[in-house]
């Protein structure tokens, strides 16, 4: 029998590699850039065409590279920064594998272009999925520009895998915040389509996150500082009246590395309980330093993911930190230990005439009574317990979960709402809408039909259907930033369609001149905010999936709410509205809008 183990061909074992470190045009940006900030740049500027799925370059004014280095740096587990084993423990650097380039180079047409300061000629080296096909001197500047052109363009089915221009754009986006705000020492500028979106100065951290997010981040910051013989730590954390229901403003650092870390996370969110409302989330900007012996990052392909050798002590000390910064900046209630708490009788006033309080006592109070339900079976007591119920109540659901049998009801049961003899309304605790009948009662809730009925119309808006805009009689400015804009600039057509008019005021406010009809009296800054979280949220490649996102969000917020008083004529039309729509019986979240009760189920709790 024939051998049937062979070596890979280095083309595919190229390929295979970067399979794991290049996942999308923002993995290519993120390795370039980590790059350049590794070779001493001062100023690093990147273009991007077509979300980089046509373009990636990245130009710097580093140290650049010799002849020999230039063509060794395209080959795999080539690297300045490993000699031992030991070194592993010890890396200050960014990028150490000797991957990057080498799996750039299998999945595209590289050109780069290198020159050191002693050097009079520049080095230039062109690779078409991992073929060298050029290889010469040539004139250029001090420092390094690398050209990324049609990515993934000889594995056809991993570019099918890529999302839409603008989701493939958040995320290099989200890589070049990363790194900016790892060093502020360095210039850095983005444009996408020859678009200016970043174009960042060198200055410390406090300006490098008002840079980015906006001036107006800049008093919502308290500082955090604390240094151990473990961690060194600093940064910022947002004020708790400021949190968002988006995870958007949330980095840890550690030597410069920007890490996640589910664990860490939890420690920072421990300190706003009770300040913040419940699913909201706090910013932080955390910075530590660790002795890079007691680290391991070489855990992960991408290197987002670290191991701590003291991970629990790490824990306590960002915990105890953030939690008394925000006590020393009157985030948090605070007590005096040094008064006596015996002695505080509030303010006295001598001209105020002193009131004997007065005491109430129910004369009408047996403590030997039980308020417990009795064991004879007599009285109030004699109902079914709550369990019973549940269990009884699971059945009645299974009607509403059908929602092609409520689809086919709907015709049915607005024919029958003509008879006026027949139906008769009411509202239950402001917040469910009763249908009496002759053979039973349907409970709706308001809030889910709301849902469902504006769900429908925000969604028929956006594939092309009219939509009614309301002009605001003063035009609101909302603070975004940069991130926040370009996700509502890349979705201006449906916001048009909803019924959204804006207009680009500032790099980091736009003014909004009108809303879709239906959100009237909502807060536009809070609804903007959603609309944004939901597009972060959309990771798929489809248009609807987005606009189902943005339909949701609105409808969500928009809806009549649990607890609005309704006039007979507002219930009337709420059921209407519900059972023209094409789903009654199922809110956009998969909720039952309604639930019918039949007379033979109500005898059922008396038997």
């Amino acid at each position: 029998m024939a051998d049937v183990i062979s070596l890979l061909p280095n083309h595919i074992a190229n390929q295979i590699a970067a399979g794991e470190v290049i996942q999308r045009p923002a993995s290519v940006v993120k390795e370039l850039l980590e790059n350049a900030i590794d070779a001493d740049s001062k100023h690093v500027i990147v273009r991007i065409k077509n979300a980089g799925k046509t373009l990636i370059q990245v130009e710097d004014n580093g140290k650049g590279m010799s002849e020999t280095d230039a063509r060794l740096s395209f080959e795999r587990h080539a690297t300045s920064k490993i000699k031992s084993a030991d070194d592993l423990f010890q890396i200050k650097t960014k990028g150490f594998r000797g991957e990057a380039l080498a799996s750039i180079a299998a999945i595209a047409h590289v050109n780069m272009k290198t020159r050191r300061s002693e050097d009079s000629m520049g080095t230039e080296i062109q690779i078409d999925g991992s073929n060298v096909v050029k290889h010469e001197a040539c004139s250029h500047a001090n420092g390094t520009v690398f050209s990324v052109k049609n990515l993934f363009f000889n594995v056809p089915a991993r570019r099918n895998f890529l999302k839409s221009d603008s989701i493939e754009f958040k995320h290099i986006v989200d890589e070049f915040i990363r790194v900016a705000l790892t060093h502020p020492e360095v210039e850095l500028d983005l444009y996408h389509n020859e678009n200016e979106i970043y174009r960042l100065a060198e200055g410390n951290i406090r300006q490098r996150i008002v840079a980015i997010f906006g001036d107006i981040i800049n008093d919502r910051l308290v500082p955090v500082e604390e240094e151990t013989s473990i961690v060194k730590l600093y940064g910022f954390v947002g004020k708790p009246e400021n949190a968002k229901k988006k995870r958007g403003e949330q980095f840890f650092f550690v030597n410069n590395r920007f890490i996640r870390s589910p664990y860490l996370n939890h420690a920072i969110a421990t300190c706003y309980e009770d300040l913040i409302p419940a699913k909201h989330h706090p910013s932080y900007f955390i910075y530590m330093h660790v002795d890079p012996a007691q680290l391991d990052v070489n855990i992960h392909p991408t290197k987002t993911e670290v191991k701590f050798e003291e991970e629990k002590f790490i824990y306590s000390i960002i915990h105890s930190t953030v939690k008394n910064s925000l006590g020393r900046h009157n985030m948090m209630p605070t007590l005096d230990f040094d008064s006596e708490m015996s002695m505080d009788t509030g303010h006295f006033s001598p001209d105020k005439q002193v009131v004997q309080p007065e005491v109430k006592v129910d004369s009408s109070y047996n403590p030997f009574i039980s308020t417990k339900p009795s064991s004879s079976g007599y009285g109030d007591y004699n109902k079914p317990s709550h369990k019973e119920k549940n269990q009884d109540w699971e059945e009645l659901f299974e009607v509403a979960r059908k929602e092609k049998e409520t689809a086919e009801q709907s015709e049915t049961v607005l024919e029958r709402f003509k008879s006026p003899e027949v139906w008769n309304f009411f509202q239950v605790y402001n917040s469910y809408i009763v249908l009496n009948t002759s053979s039973g009662f349907w409970v709706i809730d308001q809030k889910l039909a709301h849902e469902s009925i504006l769900f429908e119309q925000f969604y028929s808006a956006m594939q092309g259907e009219e939509s009614n805009s309301q002009q605001l009689l003063f035009p609101e400015e909302i603070y975004l930033s940069s991130r926040e804009k370009i996700c509502l600039l890349n979705e201006e057509s449906n916001l048009k369609n909803l019924g959204f008019t804006f207009e680009e005021f500032s790099a980091e406010r736009m003014v909004v001149n009108g809303v879709p009809e239906a959100i009237d009296g909502n807060s536009i800054s809070n609804l903007l905010e959603d609309i944004v979280r939901a597009i972060d949220n959309e990771t798929g490649h489809m248009p609807s999936e987005i606009q189902k996102n943005i339909a949701l969000s609105l409808a969500v917020n928009a809806a009549i709410k649990r607890g609005q008083k309704l006039s007979s004529e507002e219930q009337e039309s709420l059921f209407t509205q519900l059972f023209e729509s094409k789903n009654p019986g199922i809110s956009p979240k998969g909720k039952p809008t309604f639930i019918k009760f039949d007379v033979s189920h109500l005898e059922n709790f008396f038997k």
